[in-house]
């Protein structure tokens, strides 16, 4: 090693695994990506992302100077704005002067309600904490969410509404203590790979039992003792059948349900009409298959379950959830290492975004915003006259969309989200955002939000930037910056500071908060005075290993499993359910089902991942389509189709495969120039807010290769 190179230890900015990645760097330039064999994470191990898509720091498209809109915009005639030549260079001063100005306007003559916030699960817990602080201290709004609300607020809702905490219970290397697992709702090799890898080492080295609930044949059912091929939104009946068969054959744990449970006989008599025969009617799954599974499940000494977005996604997603905890407190399979409720969270720190409050119902720590007590700890701890933070459920991210308008929402700020992409019903989304007054995008890159923005705030990525990440295990880590920011860009805590400043001094509200932090340590120890979860979190603790929250104070080492004695809200809760399908069951004119989801190669809304050589290596949108239904259509291989729902059509290639089970059709949703969301539905569970991407009726034709949307080229290598 030369003088001019070092090494920099990190977190991994993708999926929420949180892996340990050491970035080799030579004249402020990231060469190489490795991991320490010693990290007690990924043990070496890196995905293709973690190991090569970080190149998208040095793409040429990046926005490295504040920009301002030439055109001035208007509600009902804002456009969106790609070419650079429809922005000028600001400095930070002129932009952050002016939407201070523009948003305390707004503000002053519309209230409290006309103002929301998009936080970013990419972004850090100190990040996020700032961002909600500043929109409930000085905007007095609790209309602030994340992308959590379109991937485990359903998970978070019913885990809170059973046991009382929405994190995930235990640590995900413990599958190697599994003697049977199920795996449901999750392409865990594409979507959490380096997990993948410990799951497929216990059932090749230790022996353990898998089970696979999925309508799709993804690549963990290679490693599985059965997969359960469920059509969409058949979830409830499948896992309810499966209590039904453990309930009649007393392979329940009698004990545990006695001591830490309640509501068990409302939940048992419930379970009457889900008999193995019930759930194959619905579900489509073999009847002998459901009590196989419920016979494995419910004699195993140590069984866990994992999942990802295909359970909560749906218009029932709490119920979904439910039903998992369901069988987890009937057979005392929690609350112990090798067991446990397993929501496998999607981006890098969606879990620490949630922690800091970045939800329109909770201050930081899960704090209902309605409860007294909470809003006078908080008053306190910001400095706020009593009675003057809100006391209302602000609105989630569908939601604030949908309240856009003259006596609704008037001003977006959106750090780091792509609304664009993300929001189901993508033609109603963008009618939205055009009737907004004022936009500000916090990001790296314009993208298809972004381009709506009248100012655009270059933020720094991850490798130029302070902080922590909390992974999916509830391990809080550090990241560390690496590389000088580029051009004029900025940490965006610092940028939200900058702006808190002059908006305090607008609003006079002088000393409402404190806003003069140093550096991100000293915004994590306010966090841990206001998160008890947080009390020990220090950056010295988490130097080399992190740890996982709770820590109560900076003696407790952490918390591998939770509930080994009680669950925080007392005794565990059966739910008893009804049956629920989709919203929208196919028919006549929209036939086959639509479930989208992500690939190995790429990243939610494609922001990232598709200013990066990883676009090179899965380069288009494709749909997969079951062999039987392509003959039915006349559908080759490769052939350009028109994918069509109620609210919208895109063209691209067909992918033949027996991937998807006949009736259904796989869209990724990274791809711009043929967007899964404009074809996704915008019905919402009606406890969790959140939206039903994983099914949807729609209909396939045969398209022509003029009607495919050439995508921009994207693949600017900067300094390759």
């Amino acid at each position: 090693m030369t003088l001019e190179d070092r090494v920099v230890s990190t977190t991994c900015p993708f999926c929420g695994v949180g892996c340990t990645l050491q970035l080799h760097i030579q004249d402020d330039f990231i060469y190489e990506v490795t991991s320490p064999f010693d990290s007690v994470v990924n043990h070496g191990n890196l995905c293709v992302k973690g190991r090569f898509g970080y190149d998208f720091i040095y793409s040429q498209k990046r926005i490295t100077t504040p920009l301002i809109r030439r055109k001035p915009q208007t509600p009902g005639a804002r456009t969106q704005a790609f070419d650079l030549a429809e922005w000028r260079e600001a400095s930070w001063d002129e932009a952050l002067e002016l939407i201070a100005d523009r948003m305390v306007e707004i503000y002053k003559r519309n209230g409290s309600n006309a103002l929301a916030a998009y936080c970013c699960a990419k972004a850090t817990n100190e990040d996020n904490y700032l961002l909600e602080k500043l929109f409930r201290a000085l905007f007095r709004t609790n209309h602030i969410d994340h992308c959590t609300r379109l991937c485990h607020a359903a998970s978070v809702v019913a885990l809170q509404m059973a046991v009382g905490s929405s994190a995930m219970s235990n640590t995900a290397a413990e599958v190697a203590q599994n003697d049977v697992f199920i795996v449901t709702g999750s392409n865990t090799t594409e979507n959490h790979p380096i997990i993948a890898l410990q799951m497929k080492a216990a059932v090749q080295k230790n022996g353990a039992k898998l089970i696979v609930v999925d309508p799709r044949r993804v690549e963990m059912v290679n490693y599985a003792t059965l997969w359960l091929p469920e059509k969409p939104g058949s979830d409830i009946s499948v896992f309810s059948a499966m209590a039904h068969v453990i309930l009649k054959e007393k392979l329940f744990n009698q004990a545990f349900i006695d001591q830490r449970t309640e509501n068990f006989e409302a939940f048992a008599a419930s379970l009457e009409k889900f008999t193995p025969e019930y759930a194959e009617g619905v579900s489509g799954v073999d009847r002998n298959l459901i009590i196989e599974a419920a016979r494995l499940y419910g004699n195993a000494k140590n069984a866990a379950i994992y999942w990802s977005l295909g359970i909560p996604e749906h218009s029932h997603g709490t119920a979904n959830a439910l039903a998992l905890i369901n069988l987890a407190l009937l057979t005392g399979n929690i609350g112990r290492p090798g067991t446990g409720l397993n929501p496998l969270r999607g981006q890098n720190n969606v879990q620490g975004a949630s922690d800091m409050g970045a939800m329109p119902w909770h201050y930081p720590g899960y704090q209902r915003v309605d409860d007294e007590q909470n809003a006078r700890k908080f008053e306190q701890a910001w400095h706020i006259e009593p009675g003057g933070l809100n006391r209302k459920l602000g609105l989630t991210t569908t939601e604030i969309v949908s309240a856009i308008g003259p006596n609704g929402v008037r001003s977006l700020f959106i750090m780091g989200e792509n609304p664009m992409m993300s929001e189901p019903n993508l033609n109603h989304t963008r009618h939205k955002l055009e009737q907004l007054e004022f936009i500000v995008a916090q990001d790296i890159f314009i993208n298809e939000s972004g381009a709506y923005a009248d100012i655009f705030l270059p933020a720094t990525p991850w490798a130029e930037k302070d902080g922590t990440f909390t992974n999916t295990d509830r391990r809080v880590q550090r990241v560390r910056q690496a590389i000088q920011p580029r051009g004029q860009s900025r940490a965006d805590w610092e940028i939200i500071c900058d702006l808190a400043k002059r908006l305090e001094f607008r609003l006079d509200r002088p000393n409402s908060a404190k806003w003069d932090y140093q550096n991100p340590a000293e915004v994590m120890q306010e966090i841990g005075s206001v998160i008890p979860d947080y009390r020990g979190i220090t950056y010295p603790r988490i130097e080399k290993t992190g740890i996982q929250v709770p820590a109560w104070d900076e003696t407790h080492p952490g918390t591998p499993y939770l509930f080994a004695e009680r669950f925080p809200r007392g005794l565990g809760k059966f739910h008893p359910l009804e049956d629920a399908g989709m919203a929208e069951m196919p028919d006549e004119e929209y036939p086959l089902i639509l479930t989208t989801g992500r690939v190995l190669e790429h990243w939610h809304g494609g922001t990232l991942t598709r200013h990066s050589w990883l676009d090179d290596l899965f380069p288009e949108a494709l749909m997969e389509i079951n062999p039987a239904d392509a003959a039915r259509l006349k559908i080759a291989d490769g052939s350009a189709v028109r994918v069509t729902s109620r609210r919208g059509s895109i063209v691209l290639h067909a992918r033949v495969t027996q991937k998807t089970t006949p009736g259904v059709v796989f869209i990724p949703f990274h791809f711009a120039e043929a967007a899964a969301n404009l074809l996704t539905q915008d019905v919402i569970d009606p406890q969790a807010k959140i939206p039903e991407y994983k099914a949807c009726a729609v209909r396939v034709v045969l398209a022509s290769e003029s009607d495919l949307v050439n995508p921009e080229s994207r693949q600017v290598r900067g300094r390759y």
